[in-house]
Parts: structure tokens; C-alpha cells; sequence
């Protein structure tokens, strides 16, 4: 296993950041870490790359062990922290040059990286003059130098803007072909982009762990919005099928659920018809990666 966690659990002072936290990845994987702020995302992920030490329980990354065999571990593992640490007075090369010399890499390997991430067209600038997608290419850049087998990114994408979103999604993407990749993000799309499994913690306790096209297979509820072409008397509703809830969002829009696995939108095509309506619009809106988080997260 590329990492492999057993029982994991750390408190701070009478705050518990993790519960008897178990599961392991295998190689190649690329899974997603999600969880509210506060759930021990960032706690375990520090444990995981050596920064502290859990108070119970066993993790190892390549079959080193995170507390016995440090140094191997930080040898496996390429880190980018939520806040990515940089020298913003030195130029992109020189700073790569500075951590290559750290992990005991060729500088031709700078250039693969550069290359790699996608900072060619800015490498010859200071960090401090950099964009923020651009100071996380850099983060991405120093933690492949040493060509890891392991990639940990504590929310890689905070604070970018749309395309410079796309971008780093699309540089570990690329990174991940070859590497087993455990990232923690906010953004569901990210994950429904980059992922093939997802972990969710909640309040320091996993609360689901499957892969993504698994999680998504479960899903019975389907939400269809309609736009009809006049006002609606709500008795009617209680003519259609496995419809559990109804809402106007907007003049004679409304959103419809069901609880079936059924495409519900033929049938409400014929209930307009039956019912003297004509349908403007009919869109199928399934429940997504970010209506589960919500439930798997939300407070009883």
C-alpha cells in the first residue's frame, strides 16, 4: 500500500482532530480527502508527512513507518501544504535550485519540473512577482523535485480563480498518471474531475469511503426542474409517482424530486399534458458529489 493508516487518533488538548481514523490507499490511486473545516483533514495529512506525531494508532507511507523511518517517508512523499511556504525575494529557478540541493537532485531535474507544471513562460520572474496559480505550480514543482512516489496536497486550488483552477487541475492530473496522489479540496468539481475515490471525514470520524463512480451509482434521487407555462394548482402534484418534495424557485419554475432511479421527465411531460400545461424547459438535475458531502457533513 502507498499509505496505509490504522487507528489513528490525535487531540488537542480536550479537541479530538481524529477518531480511530483507518483506511489505506494503493498505489496509482488518486483519492480525495473532503471534509468541513475542522474535520482533522490538515491534522492528518501533517501526520502522514512527518509533522506531527498521532497520539494512537499506526500510518505509514511505501511501507515506511511515519514515527521509526522518518526520513524514507519524506523521501517518498512530495508535500504542498494549504499555505505554500515560499521565499518570495528569490527567482523561480534559484528557489528550485535551493530545494533541489536539499533533496540531492540534479538540476536537470528543475527543468523537467518547470516543464512539468507548466511554469516555462514565467520561471524567469521572482515568486513575489507571480500570480497565485503561478506560486502553486511553483509549491507543485518543489514537492515532484525528488520524484516521489506519493503526492499530499492540502487544498491545491484555495483562492485561484476559475482558469487558473483548470490549470492546476489539469497539472495534477497530468502528475497523477504516475503517482498515487491524496489531495484535500473544497471544491466537489475538482474532485469529480481528478478522482477516483473519495474519503469523507467528519468531526474526525471517516464518514464514507468509496470509489466515485460507486458513490455516484447510489444516488436514487433525481431533481428535475420544469418551467411550465402558466400557474400551477399544487393538488396536482400528488398525481405523480415518487415525487417526495416540490419547490418554486421562480415564477412557474419549479424544482421536483424523486426518490426512484427512473428518468422521471418523460412521465412529467405526459402529467402537463394530461393537466392542460405545456413544459418550457425540463432539466434533469441529479444529486452530485456536493448534495452527499452536505449530508454525510451536515450536523444531526
Amino acid at each position: 500500500m502507498s499509505i496505509e493508516v490504522q487507528n489513528i487518533s490525535k487531540s488537542y488538548g480536550a479537541q479530538k482532530a481524529l477518531d480511530n481514523v483507518s483506511f489505506s490507499v494503493k498505489k496509482g490511486e488518486i483519492v480525495g480527502f473532503l471534509g468541513p473545516n475542522g474535520a482533522g483533514k490538515s491534522t492528518l495529512m501533517k501526520i502522514l508527512t512527518t509533522y506531527i506525531n498521532a497520539d494512537e494508532g499506526k500510518a505509514s507511507v511505501n511501507d515506511n513507518d511515519v514515527n521509526e523511518n522518518q526520513k524514507a517517508v519524506q523521501l517518498s512523499v512530495g508535500y504542498l501544504a494549504e499555505h505554500n511556504p515560499l521565499y518570495l525575494d528569490l527567482y523561480v529557478r534559484e528557489y528550485l535550485e535551493f530545494n533541489a540541493d536539499v533533496y540531492k537532485v540534479s538540476k536537470a531535474r528543475i527543468e523537467e519540473v518547470i516543464e512539468l507544471t507548466g511554469l516555462t513562460p514565467e520561471s524567469h520572474k521572482k515568486i513575489g512577482q507571480l500570480s497565485k496559480g503561478y506560486r502553486q505550480r511553483v509549491g507543485l514543482a518543489t514537492a515532484l523535485l525528488h520524484n516521489p512516489d506519493v503526492l499530499i496536497l492540502d487544498e491545491p486550488t484555495t483562492g485561484l480563480d476559475p482558469n487558473q483552477l483548470v490549470e492546476i487541475r489539469n497539472v495534477i492530473k497530468n502528475v497523477g498518471k504516475n503517482k498515487t496522489v491524496f489531495l484535500s479540496t473544497h471544491i466537489m468539481q475538482e474532485v469529480e474531475a481528478i478522482c477516483d475515490r473519495v474519503i469523507i471525514i467528519n468531526n474526525g470520524k471517516i464518514v464514507t469511503d468509496k470509489k466515485l463512480d460507486k458513490l455516484v451509482s447510489e444516488i436514487k434521487e433525481q431533481i428535475i426542474e420544469v418551467e411550465f407555462d402558466k400557474k400551477i394548482n399544487l393538488e396536482l402534484f400528488s398525481k405523480l409517482t415518487d415525487l417526495t418534495n416540490y419547490k418554486n424557485t421562480h415564477n412557474n419554475v419549479w424544482e421536483l424530486t424523486f426518490e426512484t432511479e427512473n428518468d422521471m421527465r418523460s412521465a412529467l411531460f405526459d402529467f402537463a399534458q394530461e393537466n392542460g400545461l405545456k413544459t418550457l424547459q425540463l432539466n434533469l438535475k441529479n444529486k452530485n458529489l456536493e448534495t452527499i458531502f452536505r449530508e454525510k457533513t451536515s450536523k444531526k
